[in-house]
């Protein structure tokens, strides 16, 4: 009789038991309908490293990501837990398409569209393209900061004749303060008789962190100076 009875109650323990070990072999089921909640992107920056966790609720663990339309940044990749990393090498913006599938049988799949914008942490560009008007060399660079961080900057410009003489045409040394765009920065001096490159170099650095950002430009062609000793 005592036997009878711990047969009877072993016999209700692994009935009890056997929902929750299919659900065990099957995945973990949370109760809600799947969902994706990572509907927006923070900015990347050209070659900083990036990591970002796609996120969703519902539907029965575990959950595979993975791209289905579009393209990622060249440097970034996704993984099928959801995590997005790597160190973007080209600024733009760019579209893609994100699929989550749950472990249900069958399986349930939702689509995120999204958008990473890569932008590039300093820009330094010509605003006025170098020209030579009687000796003098004039131009105007452009700065702009899009990141988070103020930069200490410093401006660089020098004219390098065929013999590979330097004269400065320009130095500039402040605080560009974050987010501020196209700030113009001019630059103009005389110059002897030649044939000149003209370099501007750009370098911003984040004093908080010690990282340096550097933009280089230079003339396309000889910027001849044809008057003059």
């Amino acid at each position: 009789m005592r036997a009878y009875g711990i047969g009877r109650t072993l016999l209700l323990i692994a009935f009890l038991a056997a929902p929750a070990l299919c659900l065990a072999q099957q995945g973990a089921a949370t109760g809600e309908p799947l969902n994706v909640k990572t509907t927006s992107l923070p900015n990347a920056y050209v070659r900083e490293s990036y990591h970002l966790e796609f996120h969703a609720e519902g539907g029965i663990l575990p959950l595979k990501w993975e791209l289905t339309e579009g393209s990622l940044p060249p440097g970034l990749a996704l993984d099928a837990e959801g995590v997005l990393s790597g160190a973007a090498t080209r600024a733009g913006q760019f579209p893609f398409t994100v699929k989550v599938t749950d472990s249900g049988k069958p399986a349930v799949e939702r689509e995120q569209q999204l958008t990473l914008q890569v932008l590039a942490p300093l820009v330094a560009e010509w605003s006025r393209y170098p020209k030579i008007n009687g000796q003098r060399v004039e131009a105007a660079v452009k700065v702009s900061n899009h990141t988070e961080d103020d930069f200490d900057l410093t401006l660089i410009a020098l004219a390098v004749n065929e013999i590979g003489r330097a004269i400065a045409v320009g130095y500039q040394h402040f605080q560009l303060k974050k987010g501020t765009d196209d700030m113009e920065i001019p630059l103009a001096e005389n110059l002897p008789r030649g044939a000149y490159d003209l370099n501007v170099d750009v370098v911003a650095e984040v004093q908080a962190t010690g990282r340096i950002h550097r933009v280089h430009l230079v003339t396309n062609e000889k910027l001849q100076v044809q008057q003059g000793p």
